[in-house]
Parts: C-alpha cells; sequence; structure tokens
C-alpha cells in the first residue's frame, strides 16, 4: 500500500489513478473525508490527518511500501515562509519516525535556486528531508501546463491570453499534471539508494504563443497572447487579494530572465509525452461542465 498526500488535487489525484491501475493499493491521506469521499472505492483507503499533525501523518506513513509526498502550495507566503517551514517540520518528523522504505517527493524546476522566490519553499523541502535516512527521489517539475486554465476566460471572450511569461516568443520549460502523476508512480514502483533527483519536461518547450495557438486550434477561434507589463505586476497582484506578492514576481522574473532552470549536475532526465492540446481540451471541458 502506498500512502498519497495532495490526493483531492490534480498531482496527487494522477499518482493515485496510476497505481491502482497496476492493482496497487493506496492510502488516501485527507485532511476532509467530504471532499475525499470519491476515493472510497476497492483498493483505496482514506486516512484524515493534517499535514500539519505530525502525530496523525506517522500513522498515515506507517506500514506502507511507499509514500508520495506533496507540500501544500502557498502562493501567497508569510515573509520567511513560515507557513512551509512549519509544514516541511512535520512532514520531515512523521516520515522519520514512520521511516517507510521509500519517498517520491513533488519538487519543482528551480528549487535549488539561490536567489529569493517562491519556490524557494521547494528548496528547504529538498534539504530538510535529504537529511533522513532513507531512499528519497525529488520529482522536480516544469511549469504545469494546467496554469494555463487562468487563460480560459479571456480567451473566450476576448480572444486574448495574458502572459507573465515573457518574452512571448520564448520557450518555457512545461510539464502536464497526467505526466508528472504517472512519473510519480512509476518512481514509487522502482527501488535505489540515497537521493534521487528527476528533472521532467515536455519534449519540446512550449512558449506563450505556442499556447495561443493552442487555444486558437482547440476553440476554433483566433487567440493570440499579450504580454502583462512587469510594471503593473505588483498593483495588479495586491488588488487580487494578495498581501506578499514580491515572492510570485520574483518566481517570474527567474522563469524569463532563465535563473529559474533545471540543474544538470547530479539528475536524471525524464520527459513527458502529453501535449498542450490535450491539457486545454481537459480543461475547457471541465470549465463548461
Amino acid at each position: 500500500m502506498f500512502a498519497i498526500t495532495g490526493i483531492t488535487g490534480q498531482v496527487g489525484g494522477e499518482v493515485a489513478r496510476n497505481l491502482m491501475a497496476n492493482e496497487k493499493q493506496i492510502r488516501a491521506v485527507v485532511r476532509n473525508a467530504d471532499k475525499a469521499k470519491h476515493w472510497e472505492k476497492p483498493g483505496s483507503h482514506i486516512f484524515i490527518a493534517d499535514m500539519n499533525d505530525a502525530t496523525a501523518l506517522t500513522k498515515a506513513f506507517t506500514g506502507t511500501e511507499g509514500v508520495f509526498i506533496m507540500l501544500p502550495p502557498t502562493f501567497d507566503p508569510s515573509a520567511g515562509f513560515t507557513e512551509a517551514r512549519q509544514t516541511i517540520k512535520v512532514i520531515r518528523e512523521a516520515l522519520a519516525r514512520a521511516n517507510p522504505p521509500k519517498v517520491v517527493c513533488l519538487s519543482t524546476i528551480g528549487a535549488d535556486s539561490k536567489n529569493p522566490n517562491l519556490l524557494n519553499q521547494l528548496g528547504m523541502l529538498e534539504h530538510e528531508l535529504s537529511t533522513l535516512d532513507m531512499p528519497i527521489a525529488f520529482l522536480r517539475a516544469a511549469w504545469f501546463m494546467e496554469n494555463s486554465n487562468w487563460d480560459i476566460a479571456s480567451a473566450l471572450e476576448k480572444g486574448v491570453i495574458y502572459s507573465f511569461l515573457q518574452p512571448l516568443d520564448k520557450p518555457f520549460p512545461m510539464i502536464a499534471t497526467a505526466d508528472v502523476g504517472q512519473t510519480a508512480a512509476e518512481l514509487l514502483q522502482e527501488d535505489w539508494q540515497g537521493i534521487r533527483i528527476i528533472n521532467l519536461e515536455t519534449e519540446v518547450r512550449i512558449s506563450p504563443n505556442d499556447i495561443a495557438a493552442a487555444f486558437t486550434k482547440t476553440l476554433g477561434k483566433t487567440v493570440n497572447a499579450e504580454s502583462v507589463p512587469q510594471d503593473i505586476w505588483f498593483i495588479l497582484f495586491t488588488s487580487q487579494g494578495m498581501k506578499n506578492p514580491l515572492p510570485r514576481i520574483q518566481m517570474l522574473n527567474g522563469f524569463n530572465q532563465g535563473w529559474i532552470e533545471f540543474s544538470p549536475h547530479g539528475t536524471e532526465i525524464r520527459k513527458g509525452k502529453v501535449k498542450m492540446e490535450r491539457v486545454l481540451e481537459k480543461l475547457i471541458a471541465n470549465a463548461n461542465n
């Protein structure tokens, strides 16, 4: 049996589905049982545990074949990443107590960047879990294609997607959550010793113009990409309710300037196969339901 955190989200759900398709049992680690009712099925066992409850998490991870770890996303963090630091401390404590035979941890491109930005949270997670004496694989995923979900409304209504990734013709490393989930499930079924770092992106990098072209093909109407001027980012994000937009702005600058990138040193490389058009088809279908 494999313990899966984040199972009510896109990536965790894909990990679980891939394992169950291979006739593996899963333990769905959730905070809210009501949100996990659709995981009440043969081969799936619901376990209630908050990611900040070390005792409950220890029980959730104990007696498993492996554990999939996701740090709950915090897009508007407190200064110094207070929330992430607390959760990371709890996760490390629970894993140390439970001592599962292997761990696959979702991380990110740029986790090893020394420059301050939003993704430093995953770098902190990698650092802390690397001190554990157990096999751990850090799956560093590229920019999620599913972030294009935010562009559906403007693409439909105005024929425009507004891009923070710039310049518009620059190809960026991206990946579909389906590929992330499949790769994580594959890793959980492998055996290794020590620390592994796996870089995961599509075979061909994708520019904002490419995303607009994919929308054009999918919607059957012309969609163009437009850059969001950087000098309005701070005001825009705060108007949307963010209290501390600086880490997000720093992250976007890192992608645009190229210092958020996959490290070639001591890492493995895997490639995803899901195309942007397929991701958009699914996102648009879900938006219409």
